[in-house]
């Protein structure tokens, strides 16, 4: 199985402390209670600089070791919004989702004339992708939005079986394997549950390196 770095996918490029607490000095503001899960790590090689990106379905916000707790919540929801923002960028229309389904048709499934009516972006917590079998509806987790290809393409397959085969039987499995990339996929979003396990929305318990 090959080996990977979620954080590669996601990084950003560093954000100077200065210019995120310059200027603003008032009493320490209370979080919001709406953001979605992250986590601060504190570094100790980390001097004036801040980074975020989404580590197996976390917010990771890595931050200089000495910086105060009030600047620390002050950059918080700053630096969630930015990596927010950098998903919505990546987030393929429903289009392209449609143009990444007939493509997989073609190569994985050529035997098969059946082809979906539409596939599109879902808020979904629980799954990671639906099919309705009667209008050929497909729906992905929005969770997915700026996943690496192979693991949108594993999910939009795994659905697209699901146009031929209900459940999960042996046979679906047999179609399944045809995925080039099934391990790899597998193991990212095994991770990304995992990295999602906090309780809900909110804070990861804090880690120091």
């Amino acid at each position: 199985m090959d080996n990977f770095k979620q954080e590669i996918l996601f990084e950003d490029l560093p954000l100077p402390v200065a210019q995120i607490s310059k200027g603003r000095r008032s009493a320490t503001p209370a979080l919001p209670a709406d953001l979605p899960p992250y986590r601060v790590i504190r570094k100790e090689r980390r001097r004036r600089s801040i980074t975020a990106f989404r580590q197996g379905g976390v917010i990771e916000i890595h931050i200089p070791a000495k910086m105060s707790r009030r600047d620390e919540i002050e950059m918080i929801p700053e630096m969630i919004a930015m990596v927010l923002r950098r998903e919505a960028r990546s987030r393929k229309t429903d289009s392209q989702l449609m143009q990444i389904g007939l493509a997989l048709m073609v190569k994985y499934l050529p035997e098969y004339e059946i082809r979906p009516a539409s596939i599109n972006w879902r808020n979904m917590s629980e799954r990671w992708g639906s099919c309705t079998t009667l209008d050929r509806t497909i729906r992905i987790s929005d969770r997915l939005i700026g996943a690496p290809e192979f693991v949108l393409d594993y999910i939009i397959f795994h659905e697209l079986i699901h146009l031929i085969i209900s459940g999960h039987d042996q046979d679906f499995y047999q179609l399944l394997n045809r995925f080039a990339d099934q391990g790899k996929a597998e193991a990212f979003l095994a991770g990304f549950e995992l990295g999602s396990q906090s309780g809900g929305s909110g804070v990861v318990p804090a880690v120091n390196i």
